[in-house]
């Protein structure tokens, strides 16, 4: 069955593949037209501004200063050479030209990718799940902005609307645009959402279904422990820890409750929104959260973070805070098995086994 997305004729057809394929076909495309730096590691603002320091320091000599989406060389990562006892955080990124302070830039990398040609037959339709692996990508809109949405309030305030490295979105449509450039659309919220987004292809990498078998899937006894105090997060299996990762966890009080939990419900992407109350600052909406693991109801929830780099310090709305490897890898190890179609699971419903969340204050 030819593909409806398709609008140029010498676009190859797309055809539906079966549930038991594993393969993509893939189709060479054009480079990608974005230019950022070319080191292996790169580093993106993502703050409104930073300021550019001489020597690790916040005393230091200011030599210049960046504005958000900014990308340039991560050269290496230094403590300060003077502390500043105004935050707890005293780590900095080493640039070509000049030290940032650490939390204001995200660890990103400039993977472009071989555009598919054929999406997964799936049980919600046509479709596949990938991640962005480029800095950021423009975005073209599918549809006017929905009213109070995310995309709505860059569009009102004349930002552009990008997508980021470490989103992970769901793909139902491959386009050949005027621009000779392929792209995909994608929902920022599959599971209810408005607004389409159509994403350079080559910004994307398509996640396999290998890329979701559970990790130790037979041992037994697993939990997660987060440590509010210490801000950090252990996976066990016994009295074996067999991962550790640093985390931010709630800004106010008890928004990360105490307790032991359970992984109630998990999504390889999700939008978040929220209005936002107390110590934690105003309202959000954030789409492309990928690899969600609910364990309060409510939405608390271990998940990727791409907006910030300050894990080791409380920053969140109460959400578990962590880089999208380590997000990635919890999601994978903890139960319940997420498959790939339909990329959720919720254990009210199929009354599976889920791993333990421990919240404790050290």
């Amino acid at each position: 069955m030819a593909h409806k997305g398709i609008s140029r004729k010498d676009f190859i057809s797309i055809t539906a593949l079966s549930l038991g394929g594993l393969a993509l076909r893939f189709k060479v495309g054009s480079t990608f037209a974005q230019e950022f730096p070319v080191y292996e590691r790169l580093g993106r603002v993502c703050v409104g501004m930073v300021e550019l320091k001489a020597r690790p320091s916040i005393y230091s000599q200011t030599v210049g200063v960046l504005y958000e989406d900014a990308i340039l060389p991560w050269l290496s990562e230094r403590a300060a050479v003077e502390t500043d006892m105004n935050r707890i955080i005293q780590r900095w990124v080493e640039t070509p030209d000049g030290y940032i302070y650490a939390p204001y830039i995200q660890p990103v990398r400039n993977l472009p990718n071989t555009p598919v040609s054929q999406l997964f037959s799936l049980s919600m339709g046509d479709g596949m799940w990938a991640e962005v692996t480029v800095p950021y990508a423009e975005v073209i809109l599918s549809n006017s902005p929905s009213s109070n949405s995310w995309v709505s309030a860059r569009v009102e305030q004349g930002l552009p609307i990008r997508v980021y490295y470490g989103q992970v979105f769901f793909v139902d449509r491959i386009e050949l645009k005027e621009d000779g450039k392929m792209y995909y659309r994608v929902n920022p919220n599959y599971y209810g959402g408005l607004d389409m987004l159509w994403v350079p292809a080559e910004a994307m990498r398509p996640i396999t279904m290998e890329e979701l078998a559970p990790v130790n899937p037979d041992a037994v006894d697993k939990r997660v422990v987060v440590d509010i105090k210490r801000q950090t997060l252990a996976c066990y299996e016994g009295d074996l820890e067999v991962f550790f990762c640093r985390v931010s966890t709630g800004i106010e009080a008890g928004s990360t409750p105490l307790g032991v939990h359970r992984i109630s419900r998990k999504f390889i992407s999700l939008q978040m929104s929220g209005s936002g109350s107390g110590g934690t600052g105003a309202g959000y909406d954030l789409p492309g959260i990928g690899w969600t693991s609910i364990f309060v109801t409510g939405g608390v929830a271990i998940h990727a973070t791409i907006w910030h780099n300050e894990f080791g310090f409380q920053r969140s709305h109460g959400c578990v805070n962590c880089l999208p490897a380590d997000a990635k890898w919890i999601f994978r190890w903890a139960q319940p098995v997420v498959s790939y179609d339909p990329g959720t699971v919720d254990i009210s419903l199929t009354g599976e086994a889920s791993t333990a969340v421990e919240v404790i204050e050290s």
